[in-house]
């Protein structure tokens, strides 16, 4: 019975499907051909998943990997496309006849393709955009960090773990910042205000010792100082800027950095009862409900004292700066987490 199949499985393995330029393409070659391919992709994606573990371990040291992973794939599912070609018995020299109609395509209808895989290559090669680093794309709203540099595009991983593909060409073409390039932290300025008349020497002190306690800020350090600038004058209050060198981690979260150093700014000015200034309109009640001067504001609800026992209250009221909180806890928690792949 073997013997009597062996003949058919020979002929189903050499049956002809197809015929380019005068090759035949048999069954068995292109079945072989599609083994190849698929034991070339899955090589590609052991390598690249090895050496993502790796440069993730190594942390900033592992950046030349990202290189090596991203040429090692590649490389793998051309070689593995070359070979499965050759495997249906195609001369890849004799490609060269349609090398005039293939760049007529690539010219008209992937241009747009190649030009995102030439940019990708640029940029990792570049060096200018690494795996990590938090960037920011001028005149847009797009911002985090670089989690994969693709062949047609890049992916960012925003703060809210919202996932944005930009195209590769917009980092090649654009202007962008990149706010931990080489792996250093950034001078940030919290703009605030105060009322004309309070003691700018209270209002340094007081800010700038509750800057200092709030975890995420580096201490001072040569030319990397902590300072409270006096910015201009405005309408109704004196504007301010707290001039401060977060953590480089601090530095990948903007917002939630900037709330805390504004909750910690508005705790220390009320602490030292300097007075925070908004918007005033004065207002002349010649009569309310027929009762004028001090008893109308009695009807009106309004406390005669300034500082009444409702401010009191409030002044007193547990005080949580959730900002800071959350960015310490991360901080901890990526010391604490061993490191795994992107």
């Amino acid at each position: 019975m073997t013997a009597e199949l062996q003949p058919l499985r020979t002929n189903i393995s050499s049956l002809v499907i197809a015929d380019l330029g005068g090759r035949p393409i048999t069954l068995g070659g292109l079945v072989a051909a599609l083994v190849i391919l698929v034991v070339a992709w899955l090589v590609a994606r052991l390598i690249a998943g090895g050496l993502c573990r790796v440069r993730t371990r190594l942390g900033e040291g592992g950046g030349a990997l990202y290189i090596v992973e991203k040429l090692g794939s590649y490389g793998v599912i051309i070689a593995g496309a070359s070979l499965a070609l050759s495997t249906l018995g195609l001369d890849l020299s004799s490609f060269a006849v349609f090398a005039g109609a293939i760049g007529v395509g690539v010219g008209l209808g992937l241009q747009g393709i190649v030009k995102e895989f030439v940019s990708g290559l640029v940029l990792i090669f570049d060096r200018l955009l690494n795996v990590g680093d938090y960037v920011e794309l001028a005149d847009s709203s797009v911002r985090g960090l670089v989690a994969e540099i693709g062949p047609r595009a890049t992916r960012i991983r925003t703060n809210d773990m919202v996932d944005i593909l930009v195209p590769n060409s917009r980092f090649i073409e654009e202007r962008f910042v990149n706010w931990t390039m080489r792996g250093q932290t950034r001078r940030v300025h919290i703009p605030f205000s105060v009322a004309y008349g309070e003691d700018k020497s209270r209002v340094r002190d007081a800010v700038l010792t509750a800057a200092r306690e709030v975890s995420f800020t580096l201490p001072d350090d040569g030319v990397r100082r902590n300072q409270v600038w006096l910015v201009g004058f405005g309408d109704s209050a004196l504007n301010f800027e707290l001039v401060v060198w977060p953590t480089l981690e601090a530095v990948k979260r903007p917002a939630a950095m900037k709330a805390a150093y504004i909750w910690a700014i508005e705790d220390a000015l009320r602490r030292a009862g300097i007075e925070i200034p908004f918007p005033q309109r004065d207002i002349r009640l010649r009569s309310v409900l027929g009762r004028e001067g001090d008893a109308g504001l009695v009807v009106l609800g309004a406390s005669l004292s300034p500082g009444g026992e409702r401010t009191k209250e409030i002044g007193h009221a547990p005080n949580f700066n959730d900002a800071a909180k959350d960015l310490t806890e991360l901080d901890a928690s990526r010391e604490d987490a061993p490191p795994t792949a992107a």
